[in-house]
């Protein structure tokens, strides 16, 4: 990781948030902007929490079953979306 691209970590009760989403299978509107600063806007449902380099990651899967990685402090906003019937 480069000195530009220092990680901030996150609010621990964010954290939490998305122990709890992840433990409850909770689907997620996530928005988010990439290392290129591209702003996402995606449902994805969180699978588990990771930690390397000195940095945390969301990791995540997208409605057709694609494994995605987001440092957490690029995350800017995540929302509980219910299931559809």
């Amino acid at each position: 990781m480069s000195n530009g691209d220092h990680y901030t970590p996150i609010d621990c009760g964010l954290y939490s948030n998305f122990e709890l989403a992840i433990l409850r299978g909770w689907r997620l509107q996530v928005t988010w902007q990439d290392n290129s600063g591209l702003d996402h806007i995606e449902l994805l449902r969180p699978r588990d929490l990771q930690t390397r380099d000195h940095a945390e990651y969301l990791i995540a899967e997208r409605g057709d079953g694609e494994r995605i990685e987001i440092r957490l402090d690029r995350i800017r906003e995540a929302q509980r979306r219910e299931e559809e019937n």
